[in-house]
């Protein structure tokens, strides 16, 4: 079993859906991640929170067997975000973001961190994720996420974070932005041509595709009777493909496809509650089922 980092946010959340709305939750990126991936691996984690992060998150953490000397608590209040999304659920429309503590944060790893075998950078300053990268031992693995933000403010300092990075883990309108073109295909190339050896490009309700320079693979987002709150989906998948990944050290063409579906399996139990109520009480036998109505669900003969 590898071992897994993880650097990014941790948050309180304010998020109204059609279907309800909650106030103070826990959020944030490294959050969303390091839960989805415990239930593979163990999980190192690198995050800042403020003075009023109440202590029941920590718990939870680590009942999860999330390591937590890297999350630093500073003087100030924790990151948080506030959001809402119309009845198409894909997109979240932000109503405000309080850096606070994460507005000064400078990641510093912690000796036992520092030869990690999978490295997740999550979405922070481009510039903060290649000072991450120099202050570990190379991992087998890095990959990152990033956001329009980054893209549009510090984009030379992004593609010299993408330079050293293996898998870049974003959505469609990240991807077009980043790309300058609408055709995710064009987009690959010109974005694989610039260092990362692999594109993993998260479509919401219409999947997932990955695209390195040998070939393209897609997966169906799972249907879902009922989904309350799309928030935390793309980090939740990050965490289930990276987790896999570091759970069998695997890293072939045929585990990334399997690592996929169970990226795919943990977003589509995160969005079936708020916050990460549904990771809270979900079990791994959940988790394999789902993986298998995956595979009934894309399955299909060659033609004679």
């Amino acid at each position: 079993m590898g071992k897994l980092l993880v650097v990014g946010s941790v948050a309180l959340d304010t998020v109204r859906t059609p279907f309800g709305e909650v106030s103070e939750v826990l959020g944030g990126s490294a959050t969303y991640f390091a839960t989805a991936a415990s239930y593979f691996t163990g999980v190192d984690l690198i995050a800042v929170v403020g003075e009023d992060f109440p202590e029941q998150h920590v718990k939870f953490l680590k009942s999860r067997g999330i390591d937590l000397a890297g999350l630093e608590r500073r003087k100030g209040e924790t990151f948080r975000w506030k959001g809402e999304y119309s009845h198409q659920l894909n997109e979240a429309r932000t109503l405000d973001t309080r850096l606070n503590v994460l507005e000064s944060f400078r990641p510093k790893i912690p000796e036992r961190y520092c030869s990690p075998d999978l490295l997740f950078l999550g979405n922070i300053d481009p510039e903060l994720q290649l000072d991450v990268l120099r202050q570990v031992r190379r991992p087998a693995l890095v990959a990152c996420d990033t956001m329009n933000f980054w893209i549009e403010g510090k984009r030379d300092a992004l593609w010299r974070t993408l330079k050293e990075v293996d898998v870049l883990i974003i959505n469609d309108g990240e991807a077009r932005a980043l790309g300058g073109n609408p055709n995710l295909v064009q987009v690959a190339k010109e974005i694989l041509s610039r260092g990362p050896k692999q594109l993993i490009v998260k479509r919401g309700e219409y999947g997932v595709l990955l695209f390195n320079h040998k070939q393209t693979f897609g997966a169906p987002a799972f249907p879902l009777e009922q989904v309350k709150d799309p928030t935390g989906a793309g980090d939740t998948f990050a965490g289930g493909f990276m987790g896999y990944l570091a759970s069998t050290g695997n890293l072939s063409e045929e585990s990334y496809r399997q690592a996929i579906i169970f990226g795919s399996v943990m977003a589509s139990f995160t969005v079936e509650a708020f916050s990460l109520d549904r990771l809270r009480a979900l079990d791994y036998k959940e988790i394999e089922g789902r993986f298998r109505q995956f595979k009934r669900l894309t399955h299909f003969e060659d033609i004679p």
